[in-house]
């Protein structure tokens, strides 16, 4: 049974950092890129920020660019997302998810075994 259980969220004052973690289990996923996604009440869920199976490639929103840092560690199956100078904008549920088929890597159709989220709010 695949599994992925994100962590990390809470509630922050604009300018403030929090750092979200997804833990994996059930499989190996050191051979799969893994992405982060969010989504805002009413809003559909939008691409935040992937990296490939060897830690060699980032890829973020522009809405993050500059702000958030996805990194990995293969040996503990785990993906994680350093979240700084926040914003009340990026209040979402953010979601992990596994990258199985070869659409580009913000598409979501591309992703696969999706977590239930950790709800990350920014106050003003």
């Amino acid at each position: 049974q695949v599994q992925l259980v994100e962590s990390g969220g809470g509630l922050v004052q604009a300018g403030g950092s929090l750092r979200l973690s997804c833990a994996a289990s059930g499989r190996t996923f050191s051979d799969y890129a893994m992405g982060w996604f969010r989504q805002a009440p009413g809003k559909e869920r939008e691409f935040v920020a992937a990296i490939s199976w060897n830690v060699e490639n980032t890829y973020y929103a522009d809405s993050v660019k500059g702000r958030f840092t996805i990194s990995r560690d293969n040996a503990k199956n785990m993906v994680y997302l350093q979240m700084n100078s926040l914003k009340p904008e990026d209040t979402a549920a953010y979601h992990c998810a596994v990258r199985t088929r070869g659409y580009s890597m913000d598409n979501q159709r591309g992703y696969d075994y999706w977590g239930q989220g950790t709800q990350v709010t920014v106050s003003s």
